[in-house]
This record gives structure tokens, sequence and C-alpha cells, in this order.
């Protein structure tokens, strides 16, 4: 079944006369037992027939073997992911990345040993390069965003995959940003997935959730043991949640990218505005690789304003229907400019705002963002 389709089926309860449609939620911190414990559910903080619709849909998505795992946050499962490093190795990672990934694996190899290498994402030779340079040491983990946040950089998944495969480098690629509806990593040689599960798959700005994928049992249950020991587990009501958006997610997916390819035509053409970027562009550096490996181009698109900085901030308290918020993949329009924020990266242009396309009409947001550039022309 295609990806649209599994986001409605997968995860269903069994087809039984008088069974439900949806999955029940089960309010229950333990379970009754006797005895040595066998395979039979012992503690909420190990597994919970709550998590495991959506953790077969998740993993049904991503084109997983085995069910994917839920975390309480995307941090939580990036945290969990970046352990899978051995420690006194490199971490090798985009230069522009999420800075809360950044900041945990320079935090995790400040503490356990190890460098993190930052690299361009986009380009797959130094991205090779970096994996065993002739100084300092070898990398464990190569982490992949694409497109990246914020900057929209496009890596080539399968040539960095097979090269991290043959130096027996684990490669993990944060999917959040694509949707399992734009690509799959796994299918591309990718070992681990991680989604912030807040974001697209859920949908609607209303949970904090994170979730893992791999088709390998090992690597699944050392991810498993961290989620355990460490207690970061998804409440009952947020699976819920997220499961219920993930059942629109082809809808919402289908009309954002749609209309974020649209507006960034737009917005390229408009002579208040000095750049935007999107994968979907021709003009964008990595258009044709992205045309070549990607089933879409994702909603999220990168504006600079002519006039600064200041400018950009002025844009973000003119519009009056994108929201101005962090935060990304709901079903309403938002905007930010990054670096407001003091710990994104310096090669981040001040100026840039990061727009997440949502399912509004595309000409009422074409509208808004127009009159709101010229507002603060």
């Amino acid at each position: 079944m295609s990806p649209a389709t599994l986001a409605v089926a997968a995860g269903r309860p069994p087809r039984e006369q008088g069974a439900p449609v949806n999955p029940p939620v089960v309010l229950s911190s333990t379970y009754v037992s006797t005895g040595v414990p066998g395979p039979e559910r012992l503690y909420a903080r190990y597994d919970t027939e709550t998590w495991q619709p959506l953790e077969e849909a998740v993993g049904q998505l991503e084109a997983a073997d085995l069910p994917a795992l839920v975390f309480a946050s995307g941090m939580a499962a990036i945290d969990a992911v970046l352990h899978l490093a051995t420690p006194g190795t490199a971490i090798v990672a985009p230069r522009h990345a999420y800075l809360a990934t950044l900041t945990a694996a320079h935090e995790l190899t400040a503490r356990e040993g190890g460098v993190v290498r930052e690299v361009d994402i986009a380009d797959t030779d130094a991205v090779i390069a970096a994996l065993a340079p002739a100084d300092g040491p070898a990398a464990s983990l190569l982490w992949i965003e694409t497109p990246t946040n914020p900057m929209l950089e496009v890596a080539d998944v399968p040539a960095l995959a097979a090269a991290a495969r043959a130096a027996g480098v684990l490669t993990v690629v944060d999917n959040t940003f694509a949707t399992p509806l734009a690509q799959r990593p796994l299918t591309q040689g990718a070992d681990v997935v991680v989604h912030s599960v807040t974001k697209y798959l859920a949908g609607h700005s209303d949970l904090v959730m994170g979730a893992a994928v791999t088709s390998d049992p090992a690597l699944r249950g050392r991810i498993h043991a961290r989620r355990t020991t460490g207690g970061a587990i998804a409440g009952p009501w947020e699976t819920w949640l997220a499961l219920r958006g993930l059942r629109t997610l082809a809808l919402r997916v289908e009309r954002s990218q749609a209309s974020a390819l649209e507006l960034a035509r737009r917005l390229a053409g408009h002579p208040l505005v000095a750049e935007v970027q999107h994968p979907g562009l021709p003009t964008h550096p990595q258009h044709e690789r992205a045309a070549a490996l990607m089933d879409g181009f994702g909603s999220i698109i990168t504006l600079r304003p002519r006039g600064g900085a200041e400018a950009a901030d002025a844009l973000t308290r003119a519009v009056h229907l994108w929201v101005p918020a962090t935060s990304l993949g709901g079903v309403e329009s938002s905007l930010e400019r990054r670096r407001r924020l003091p710990a994104e990266a310096p090669t981040v242009p001040a100026d840039l705002l990061r727009l997440s396309v949502g399912i509004e009409d595309v000409e009422d947001l074409w509208a808004d963002l127009d009159q709101a550039l010229r507002a603060t022309a």
C-alpha cells in the first residue's frame, strides 16, 4: 500500500464483529503479574498497548520491518539514537541542523569522549571524507537532516549511507521535514530514522512527541533500552492524539506542499524579497537531487526580505494570518526569524525567515505575505 493509504489503515484493531474501528486508550501504569515475568506486559514504562498502534503505523510508513518506538518528545528520540555512537569516536552531523540536535551531540561527546564533526551535508565528498579523516577520530555515527533545518540543503542519502556502511558507520536520518510521504530513508540505506512527531505526523500543534524507526532488531533493542532506562515515554492521551492526527497526514502534506511551491514561485519574483529558497525551485542548489530522490519537495520555505533582520522582524509583526511562532508542521502556517535564537548557527543569515506552510487557502496566505512585505518595506 502507498504511504497515503498506510497513514489511514495502519495500526487499526483486528476486524472482528463488534470490534472498535479505532484502538482504545488504556490508562494503567501497571499490569497484573505473578511469578517470573514472561512476555506479557508488566509495567507501562516498558510497553503499553496504547503505544502499539502508533508504533505500528509509523514503522509501516517508513517501510521498516519492525514497529517504531515512540518517545516523550522529538529530542528524547534524538538523544536515545545519538547514544548509539561509540564513546571516543566522531559524530558527523550537518552544520545546519536542528540546533537542539547539535547541542545534544556536543554535550554527549564532551561527556563521553569524541567529537562532533560538522559538515555541509549537501557536499557528498566532504561528508564521506569526514567519516575517516587523516587526523582525528573516525566516525561511528553519521547524522543526516534532509532537507536541513533551516537552510533546506538536500543530502544524497543513498550515496552517504553506502559510504557509511562500507566504513562501519551507522547512518541516522531525521525525516521530520520531508515526512515518509516524500522520502523513506530506510529504503535508501539508512539504519535509523527519527521524527519529531510533534510536527507533521501529528500535525495540529497540540502535543509533543518523538519516534525512532529501524529494521535492525539489535539497534531497536538498544534504543528501546535507552527509552526504558531514561523513562522518556509518551503519555497515552498524546499517543492517541498523534495517531488521530496521522490519519490526515497525506491530505495535509499534499495541500501544504502544493501551496509551499506556489508561494515560493511567487516570492521569488516579489520586488521586496532578496532571496527565497525551496527545494522545488529550479534555482535551489540541490533541486535536481531533490527531484530524483524525493517524492515531494516539502512544505518549508526560507525567505530573506529586503531590509535585513529589522525588516524580517517587522514582517513577523505585520502578518495577520501567518502565526509568528517556533516549531512547524501544523495545519496553521507559521514563520520565524531563526537567528533570534542565540544558539542558532552563525552561518544562518540574520534576516532569514523560516516559513512553515499550512493548509489554509493559498491565496489568503499570499495576500497576507504580500501586504506584510509592503507594510514593512
